[in-house]
Formats: structure tokens, C-alpha cells, sequence
């Protein structure tokens, strides 16, 4: 398999003040905004740059995304951002009503996300945000591995003429994406060819995913890993591609089962290419305070949690 090498590790919530940085850089209309959470989003360097294009909301979540989505109106590309918990289910109603049906160019800047938000603990974490995010019509949900991808996906973001769901975390997570690698949304990402299973992943677990297949090459096992950086809308073409040629996959998330990029694959091999499938993500819990290693570890979204569910695969091919 190709070989992937962690040239540090890097938190993706840098990679997103990063791109937002250049995207603000590049084009005079992006805008930023956040609930009283501009260093934990890495949005210091923007409003350090462009005082006059970064707006201090306060904690008010709500008002925020109608700001946001009234300085679209008026042809900003405002980026709003907060927790992932906060900014999806907190406000709902207004991303619903004001960035989804009213088609507003808003992008929605998401950290923290996934339970390696850590010692926070159960109600700062959210495992249901892609669900949520997912069922609004329109909206592009974005969920990077690295640091360099999540930077991509930013200025991919801002390119994008629509609302955007972009999702990234707080630990520093191995960063092994090219820094020069183009980011197309709508497209997922062979990092790995295989003949045997396929691995797809998403965020976090790509990483994992890529430290499984190693593990399973070791046995004899050849994988494909599948970088889905793109969960809406989904390449859906790139998964039965992949699953042709395999025969039965697994999807690994940091996310709960209902409704995140597992049951979507599934749909998609239901409808178009019948295979055995596993799942790997966070059932239908809730989190618990924590380091992020322990609570990856303690809830399975791990290297060898994939490499078990590539196993059960292969034995029902």
C-alpha cells in the first residue's frame, strides 16, 4: 500500500484559521464571525488582519447565523463559527430557516466536533451534528482529515456558492495530506488501492483507516482506504467504484450510527452494488469527559476497531 507519513501533528482547527486567513486574503468579501470563541476557532490571525471584516457576536449562536446570513444577502461570504455542538443543535431552527430554505451563501465554521473534544465532556461533545446538518436540503457537508486538508477545504468552501457545513476538531491529529493537494468538493479520495476490502473514512479516522490497512497488509489482507472528505454531496460513483472491485467495505466515523456516513454508504450499496458492510463509529451514546486517545480508544475508533470490522467483512463476502 502507499505509505502516508505524519510530518507532525497539527490540531484541524489551525488548518481552518489558516484557510480562512487566505480565503480572506484572496477575496475582499469574506467576512468572519463567532460566539465569543475566536481563539479556540484560530480566528485571531483574520481579525488581527481584517478588523473591519470580523464581527464579535458574543454568546448568542442564533443571532449570529442571522447576521451571517443577512450579510450574505448583501454578497459577504460570511464564515460563522462556534462549537459543533452549539452552532448545529443550539440553533437549528435558524441555520434551518435562514441559511438552508433561504439559500444563503453561509458557511458554518464547526470545531470541537466528534467526542476528541475530550474532558469537556458529554455536553460540549456532538456526535449527531452530520446528521443534522445532512438531512437540510442543499446543504454541503465537509469533513477534513488533517490540518492541510482542512485548510483545502476552507478556501474550497469559500469558492463554493451555497451554504457549507465544514467540520474539524481540537487535538492534534497526524497531518499527512499533500499541502499542495487541490480539495474538490463532491469528490473522495483514493489514498490507498486495494484489492481485498474497502476502508472508507472520514475526519479523524481517516488516519486510522490508513494505520489499519497497514496492519491488515501485514496478514495478507490488501485494503483500499477511501478518503471521504466530502460527506454531502457524496461520491457516490468513487464508492461503488471502489466496492466493485472489492466486494464488501467498512466505514469508519466520529459520529453516531444514526444518520451519519455509514447508513448513507449503506443506502448507497443497497440501491446500487449489494455488499457485506461494517460499520465503525460512536452506536448511540453519548460521550464522557476524557482525553480524546482514551475516549477514541474506550468508544472503538481506532486503528484495530477497523481492522476487526474489515475482518467480519471479509468472512461474509
Amino acid at each position: 500500500m502507499k505509505k502516508y507519513i505524519d510530518t507532525g501533528k497539527k490540531d484541524t482547527r489551525s488548518g481552518f484559521g489558516a484557510g480562512l486567513l487566505e480565503a480572506g486574503k484572496r477575496d475582499p468579501r469574506v467576512v468572519a464571525l463567532t460566539a465569543d470563541l475566536k481563539g479556540s476557532l484560530k480566528m485571531d490571525a483574520f481579525a488581527e488582519e481584517f478588523p473591519e471584516r470580523f464581527i464579535q457576536c458574543g454568546i448568542a449562536e442564533a443571532n449570529m447565523v442571522g447576521v451571517a446570513a443577512g450579510l450574505a444577502i448583501t454578497g459577504k461570504i460570511p464564515f460563522a463559527g462556534s462549537f459543533a455542538e452549539f452552532i448545529t443543535g443550539r440553533v437549528y431552527d435558524q441555520i434551518r430557516q435562514e441559511v438552508a430554505y433561504g439559500e444563503t451563501n453561509v458557511k458554518l465554521a464547526s470545531s470541537h466536533a466528534g467526542i476528541t473534544l475530550g474532558e469537556d465532556g458529554a455536553t460540549h461533545q456532538t456526535m449527531e451534528d452530520i446528521a443534522l446538518m445532512r438531512a437540510l436540503p442543499g446543504m454541503v457537508v465537509l469533513n477534513p482529515c488533517d490540518y492541510n486538508q482542512t485548510k483545502a477545504a476552507t478556501l474550497a468552501a469559500a469558492a463554493w456558492d451555497g451554504p457549507v457545513y465544514l467540520r474539524f476538531g481540537r487535538p492534534s491529529v497526524p497531518n499527512f495530506t499533500p499541502d499542495d493537494a487541490p480539495f474538490e468538493i463532491g469528490k473522495a479520495l483514493v489514498l490507498s488501492e486495494g484489492r481485498d476490502v474497502t476502508l472508507f473514512a472520514t475526519g479523524h479516522m481517516v488516519w486510522e483507516a490508513l494505520q489499519a490497512a497497514q496492519a491488515l497488509e501485514e496478514e495478507g489482507i490488501f485494503a483500499e482506504v477511501v478518503d471521504i472528505a466530502t460527506i454531502k454531496p457524496l461520491d457516490e460513483d468513487a464508492v461503488v467504484k471502489s466496492v466493485l472491485k472489492t466486494r464488501c467495505a467498512v466505514v469508519a466515523e466520529e459520529h453516531n450510527a444514526a444518520g451519519g456516513l455509514g447508513e448513507l454508504i449503506a443506502g448507497v450499496l443497497a440501491r446500487r452494488i449489494p455488499a457485506p458492510m461494517e460499520m465503525v463509529n460512536g452506536g448511540d451514546v453519548f460521550g464522557q469527559s476524557g482525553t480524546p486517545a482514551a475516549l477514541m480508544k474506550a468508544y472503538g475508533l481506532d486503528a484495530a476497531h477497523i481492522a476487526a470490522a474489515a475482518r467480519r467483512a471479509l468472512e461474509r463476502k
